[in-house]
């Protein structure tokens, strides 16, 4: 692992203090990770991976195996235990692999043969349709959060700059920081740069900016609770050890699951932790599309009327206090199923 971590730095042209501003580690510690001289935790492991542009599973594996191997040694006891250990491994891992049901896997089914589809009409894509949109994804994500703007007011808002008499100023901040998050999250995707926490924070610092500037991109340091939920999310003594947990289950299953169950869990377990103060479901909805975006697939707008709102909210409810997340999953995949039937119909010649 140690040659691996200086090789890839060494191909990406970095610097050992360029690493440690971009991964918050004490370069001095990095230099040790490379000599062999120390072990990262795993938390350490994630934020190199995403730093170095490497596969966070292939260094975790290296990390593994450096670890059991000096654990072990030379012992033949040792190597007996690690056959022993395997076969309870597998076991556990076979009992616990996590099956989709049949009627998610219909929907996923149904969402790839749609994008197949779409892939074939990008041709007839435009950057005015992606504004309509953008600007109807705002007003939806808003107005399940509250807020009273109008399609036609939100539209009028961003791109006239317009002040619509009897909203709120907070209602027209949040219309105009979400149109410009959309932004952010779509320069990511050009630039093909990476999601991170720092990412994260700077998504959530544009969704309050303005609006609660003190709490713009900064984890909670209080307790919360949601309104009109049971779930009751963490201490806020322990937001960051919990966000640090999210950011290795993202680098551990972004390759593995589907882009769009990976991108509803995303959702869910960060809205779950809820690590901020404000915001939270709006930057969850941003983070979600912005991996759908990444992967091909077109924005899941949850629409904010009463009847989408409920449905919405009892399928989160349901994964937050059974842990059960099926019923959360297919409401997502049938809302980017629906997205992208749309948005078909708009670019079909």
């Amino acid at each position: 692992m140690k040659t691996l971590l200086k090789n890839k730095r060494e191909e990406l042209g970095l610097k050992l203090k360029e690493v440690a501003i971009a991964t918050q580690i004490d370069q001095a510690l990095i230099s040790k990770f490379e000599h062999g001289a120390r072990k990262p935790t795993r938390e350490q492991l994630s934020k190199l991976a995403q730093a170095l542009r490497l596969d966070y599973n292939e260094l975790l594996v290296a990390w593994l195996k450096e670890k059991i191997l000096y654990e072990i040694g030379d012992d033949k006891v040792g190597l007996k235990a690690l056959k022993l250990a395997e076969k309870e491994l597998k076991y556990k891992i076979s009992h616990s692999k996590k099956t989709v049901s049949k009627s998610l896997q219909s929907l996923l089914d149904e969402i790839d043969v749609l994008k197949i589809k779409l892939d074939a009409l990008r041709n007839y894509d435009s950057y005015s349709i992606a504004q309509a949109l953008d600007i109807e994804y705002t007003f939806e994500s808003n107005r399940i959060e509250g807020n009273t703007l109008t399609l036609r007011e939100t539209d009028l808002v961003i791109n006239e700059g317009l002040t619509v008499s009897g909203k709120s100023m907070r209602e027209h901040l949040e219309a105009i920081n979400h149109k410009e998050a959309i932004g952010f999250i779509k320069d990511m995707i050009s630039k093909n740069t990476l999601f991170s926490e720092t990412k994260l924070l700077s998504i959530h610092g544009l969704i309050l900016r303005g609006i609660l500037p003190e709490d713009a991109g900064v984890y909670r340091a209080v307790q919360v609770m949601i309104q009109g939920s049971q779930h009751l999310p963490p201490q806020p003594y322990l937001v960051s050890k919990q966000m640090e947990d999210f950011f290795i289950w993202y680098e551990t299953n972004k390759n593995v699951l589907h882009p769009v169950l990976l991108a509803a869990e995303m959702h869910e377990r960060l809205v779950t932790i809820h690590p901020f103060i404000d915001g939270n479901g709006r930057t969850s909805r941003l983070v979600m599309n912005l991996e759908l975006l990444r992967h091909g697939y077109v924005i899941a707008n949850i629409k904010g009327d009463y009847e989408s709102r409920m449905r919405y909210y009892a399928a989160l409810e349901t994964v937050q206090v059974s842990g059960n997340k099926d019923s959360f999953l297919e409401f997502i995949a049938q809302v980017e199923k629906e997205s992208l039937e749309r948005y078909l119909a708009i670019l079909s010649p």
